[in-house]
């Protein structure tokens, strides 16, 4: 059984990652990045969430000689041409500071009206094997920010992201909700040809 690893220390990635290439019937073994733990978290120091995702799974499939998954993930808003994008975990300055940043983020929109509030989540999933081949899917969540948080599932800008056609944020929804419509969902699923494809 081929062995693919994911970039990640979350253990739901993995979850979410294992039941959809489970579900499409691909006979790999996904692991974490936990089970390397002398391989060192890689520098996120792309442009874009592509080669964000690119960088991280290069490193991985280099340094365990196994194929490699990766992701990158951010929210991008319309009247903030596209930002904050690649600096969504760091908007306010910490990176990971969830509360800070999504205050952060509601003080600079906190004059714009609900019409000019469009936004999306986006995500760029890589993967890589270790003779260098590369592939990327993306995927997105079309959405309206609200003007305060609401809800206590999920993580990040999850409680002002109400999708497109929900009366509901993301973080009211529940995780199998969220996973059906996510963009991360979208571009985990949209690796499953390129699985097929390269390892068969």
């Amino acid at each position: 059984m081929q062995r693919l690893i994911l970039a990640t220390r979350n253990a739901n990635k993995v979850t979410e990652l294992r039941a959809i290439l489970a579900g499409a019937g691909l006979d790999v073994e996904l692991v974490g990045a936990d089970a390397y733990p002398e391989v060192p978290d890689v520098k996120e120091t792309g442009v874009t969430f592509a080669e964000n995702a690119l960088l991280k799974a290069h490193a991985l499939a280099r340094a365990t000689g196994h194929p490699a998954v990766a992701d990158d993930s951010g929210l991008c808003v319309d009247v903030l041409n596209g930002a904050p994008g690649i600096f969504s975990a760091r908007w306010a300055g910490r990176h990971g500071d969830d509360k800070a940043n999504l205050d952060l983020l509601l003080a600079q929109l906190a004059d714009i009206a609900d019409e000019h509030r469009g936004a999306h989540f986006a995500c760029a999933a890589a993967l890589a094997l270790p003779d260098g081949t590369e592939r990327v899917v993306e995927g997105r969540l079309r959405g309206t920010l609200r003007h305060t948080p609401s809800g206590s599932n999920g993580f990040g800008y999850d409680p002002i992201l109400q999708p497109l056609g929900e009366t509901r944020t993301c973080a009211e929804l529940t995780p199998a909700e969220k996973n059906a419509i996510s963009h991360r969902g979208e571009a985990f699923r949209g690796l499953v040809p390129v699985v097929r494809e390269l390892l068969g």
